[in-house]
């Protein structure tokens, strides 16, 4: 199959509702672990008040997007255990292990990938699980 047949075969809404699952579980996960997430970053109150927030909250939607979009493309017509699975692996074994590698040359501390990977690790999963379920 062909890249413009695989987008026309793709469920749209699918991708959006994954991409915008991102949201939900970074709002929950980083309200659990903010303090230790500002420990690990070095960031301040007044840090995080610096940012420009609808840019951030743009952007990531951007980014949430292309990254299901791309996750819905390798899935295919896969069912959701499949995409769990594959939302899984490519969390964990691409995403949060690139993390770990930046990390060590940056030298972050290990909270930084073990709560940033584990972010990625349960969006991707979640990710994978919404585009092979909803056909």
């Amino acid at each position: 199959m062909d890249f413009a047949a695989a987008l026309q075969n793709l469920n749209w809404l699918a991708v959006l509702g994954a991409a915008l699952s991102t949201f939900l579980v970074g709002g929950l996960w980083y309200s659990v672990f903010e303090k230790s997430w500002m420990d690990a970053n070095n960031f301040t109150t007044e840090d995080l008040k610096k940012r420009n927030m609808p840019m951030v909250f743009g952007m990531s939607l951007f980014l949430a997007f292309v990254m299901a979009l791309n996750l819905a493309l390798f899935i295919g017509k896969q069912d959701a255990a499949f995409g769990a699975t594959a939302g899984f692996v490519t969390g964990f074994g691409w995403i949060t292990l690139a993390i770990g590698i930046i990390s060590l040359f940056e030298n972050r501390p290990l909270m930084y990938v073990l709560i940033n990977g584990g972010y990625i690790i349960v969006s991707f999963t979640l990710m994978g699980a919404i585009i092979g379920a909803w056909k």
